[in-house]
């Protein structure tokens, strides 16, 4: 079992000053070995996003040969070609059993459904309106890490298909045993109608879509997940490129009242822990007989899990229990934290989603967990972390597409409005504009 401090209590105001609290996006620790890593891989002590600014310069310029040199460098792999081949793409689906690919293509059904049930609609009226284009080709960046990832790249690629991208490439590293894609990511390209997968990763991966080299074709915009020199990267290269965001470690808060299943709320909460060692779970709760009780389920489950190293680290930076004095409180506190994943294991959990401001998914009650979120629920899982909830949502068909403003007006219209535009010009003191609009006028 757990040191009985691994997963603390914190009353709403201590919770305010400590794991409520939002670092700003730049005030991310180093831990000591990756600042030798990087002082070794560049000769000096240099900071990660100095790293990422090197790196980017370096294939902006030298195209193909850069990226070989950094995967060399930094995976130790010798790439040749980036490019894998379309026909083990397609034989990938032949590769996974048979209960992967299964599960895999209802995951995709069920993503697709979700996404086509989007309003993405042009209009005209009254002689104004907007026209809808998708974007001509994007990237997607699928993690490599610890695990591969093939869920990723259908809740990227998919919204992107429906949304009727014309070309979609994918970047993700290549296996650090052989050089490879696992199998299970190309079969989530083929489910995904993807040809265009490069074994490239890390912040070399968005240098060369941002950029385009000779074998990677220049994107319009980045989506998906990834770890610190990824998303450093997404940052500088914004601008040259879209974005979906900066999405930073992954986060859970679960809302349970007296009557919930502490078993099932601590099974939630070390779900999200295994992920990331600053991974975030949290209880809030007004009963400190259930936060007692679920502080026990996760020390006694948590020791039985193969990522329990992962989920002691991650307890102890970024998780703990609030007390609360009511659920009001509670949703005061989801809505200060705004959390990527908000889990209500309450009664009634439905009549409380109107408390709900700031959230990048919502979850009502114990069969509508997080986990299946993850995979098959159908909304996509790249959702907004580290607080942007507050003004950013999940991937989406909206996130592929880009609106055109349309001006269609008829004559009459036209010199009416063009009478009042004249008056406005005037009061900036922009002539040339009023003289626009009173030549239609005069008509």
């Amino acid at each position: 079992m757990l040191n009985e401090n691994i997963f603390r209590t914190y009353t709403f105001e201590e919770a305010r000053q400590t794991i409520l609290r939002r670092r700003a996006p730049d005030a991310y620790d180093v831990p000591p070995a990756m600042q030798q890593r990087l002082a070794n891989l560049f000769g000096e002590p240099v900071t990660p996003d100095e790293a990422v600014r090197r790196i980017l310069a370096s294939i902006r310029e030298h195209g193909d040969s850069a990226v070989r040199d950094w995967t060399k460098r930094i995976d130790g792999i010798d790439l040749g070609d980036f490019a894998v081949p379309e026909a083990d793409i397609e034989a990938a689906l032949h590769a996974v059993p048979d209960d992967v690919l299964s599960a895999m293509k209802l995951a995709a059904r069920r993503i697709k459904d979700f996404h086509r049930m989007q309003p993405v609609t042009k209009w005209v009226e009254q002689g104004v309106g907007q026209l809808i284009r998708p974007l001509g080709r994007v990237g997607i960046y699928v993690p490599g890490g610890a695990a591969p990832l093939p869920s990723s790249l259908l809740m990227s690629a998919i919204p992107a298909r429906v949304a009727e991208v014309k070309e979609i490439v994918v970047c993700t590293p290549p296996g650090r045993e052989d050089g490879k894609v696992p199998s299970v990511i190309l079969a989530a390209a083929a489910l995904s109608g993807i040809s265009k997968i490069y074994r490239i990763g890390g912040a070399q991966a968005v240098a060369a879509m941002a950029f385009g080299t000779v074998s990677v074709p220049r994107v319009d915009k980045i989506v998906g997940p990834g770890n610190l020199f990824v998303t450093l990267a997404k940052r500088q290269v914004f601008g040259m490129v879209g974005i979906d965001g900066l999405p930073g470690p992954t986060e859970t808060m679960v809302i349970a009242d007296e009557n919930a299943d502490p078993e099932l709320a601590a099974a939630d909460l070390l779900a999200q822990a295994e992920h990331d060692v600053l991974a975030a779970a949290i209880l809030v709760t007004p009963s400190r007989q259930l936060a007692a009780a679920v502080t026990e389920a996760v020390r006694r489950q948590a020791v039985t899990l193969s990522r329990v190293e992962t989920i002691t680290q991650s307890l102890q930076n970024q998780g703990g229990v609030i007390i609360v004095d009511d659920l009001k409180q509670a949703f005061e506190a989801a809505n200060l934290y705004a959390p990527e994943h908000l889990c209500l294991l309450i009664e009634n959990a439905r009549d409380w989603t109107g408390h709900v401001q700031n959230a990048g998914g919502v979850f009502l009650g114990e069969y509508s967990f997080e986990v299946l979120g993850d995979y098959v629920a159908g909304p996509s899982h790249v959702m907004p972390t580290s607080g942007t909830a507050r003004f950013a949502s999940p991937l989406n068909v909206w996130d592929f597409v880009k609106i055109t403003s349309l001006v269609d007006f008829d004559p009459e219209t036209g010199k009416e409005l063009s009478q009042i535009a004249a008056v406005l010009a005037h009061a900036e003191d922009l002539t040339a504009h009023a003289a626009a609009a009173e030549a239609r006028a005069k008509e």
